[in-house]
């Protein structure tokens, strides 16, 4: 009722909702488990309607959260949900989500090596959380593999990355998770169990919007692509920023659900009311040309 309409007709389909508003999602279900490939080519069709749509997908957390080794089966089920993204020119990337657990040592090297050289084929971006990984050298070893490095904004807690602009690879990668320090880490895990979803119950100020524009325009500068995945997403947070860095990028035709205006004032000086969705968006329908750098977090999407 914040993004979707309240009552939506059963012919309401979200993910053609979400491609009237941005050219990406980053799909979150392939995190915990391998993509059904009859769901992939049906994704594809639902974007028929916005030619310059890219999906990004996270990497399977059984090669990122555990360390037991994989084999080929595995890897050949990431693969064949991958595939019909890459096929049909609409995959723009495969993030590779590591926790802040997973530190910068020998072993972990190692991992890091074997998994890029198991998916090499694809637009790889990483995700570290740890600030070992923040070194000269890990650049310079993702580089040599061409593979890209995601920026991230997060709370800033013990050795945690900093929030700040790399440029690492071809792909440029932001994944804003919001700042609520309370709900990250626990301080007494027995008593406080906030949700999953309650750490990225985060709403971004304006300054610090302005503040990632400037530091997105620095990566998309040596990028041959730029994605802008906000993770700040229980009520509506995700898309009401994404319309905010699109106006602070330069984006003058923004058009924001009724809903979501009401619900988020501030965007009633930089967007119009939208109209009500179609059930189902006409296959030559056009969009003014657009910049590359406004993407959103998918609807399911978690971490």
């Amino acid at each position: 009722g914040i993004v979707y309409p309240k009552n939506p007709d059963p012919a309401f389909k979200p993910l053609e909702f979400i491609a009237e508003m941005f050219d990406t999602v980053e799909i979150n279900s392939t995190f915990y488990h391998p993509a059904n490939p009859f769901m992939s080519r049906a994704w594809v069709r639902k974007v028929s309607h916005n030619p310059r749509f890219l999906f990004t997908a996270k990497l399977w957390q059984r090669f990122t959260h555990d360390r037991r080794p994989f084999g080929s089966d595995e890897i050949r089920a990431v693969r064949e949900g991958i595939d019909p993204l890459a096929q049909s020119n609409r995959l723009g990337a495969v993030l590779c989500q590591f926790p802040w657990s997973y530190k910068n040592d020998e072993n972990s090297r190692g991992w890091l090596a074997g998994l890029i050289d198991a998916f090499r084929e694809y637009p790889l971006v990483m995700e570290f959380r740890h600030s070992s990984w923040d070194s000269d050298s890990i650049h310079d070893f993702l580089e040599q593999k061409g593979v890209s490095l995601a920026s991230i904004d997060q709370p800033v807690i013990g050795r945690s990355i900093e929030p700040k602009a790399v440029r690492v690879g071809s792909i440029g990668y932001v994944r804003l998770h919001g700042r609520n320090y309370k709900a990250w880490f626990p301080s007494n895990k027995k008593t406080e169990k906030p949700s999953k979803m309650s750490r990225y119950d985060y709403l971004y100020s304006d300054t610090e919007i302005r503040e990632w524009a400037d530091k997105i325009r620095f990566i998309h500068q040596g990028a041959k692509q730029t994605f802008v995945i906000q993770n700040n997403h229980p009520w509506g947070q995700a898309v009401a920023n994404s319309l905010q860095l699109m106006e602070a990028l330069g984006e003058t035709d923004i058009q924001a659900p009724q809903s979501l205006i009401d619900r988020y004032p501030r965007l009633r000086t930089i967007a119009r009311p939208s109209p009500p969705p179609a059930c189902s968006p006409r296959a030559d329908s056009r969009r003014p040309d657009r910049s590359p750098l406004y993407p959103e977090e998918s609807p399911d999407g978690q971490g």
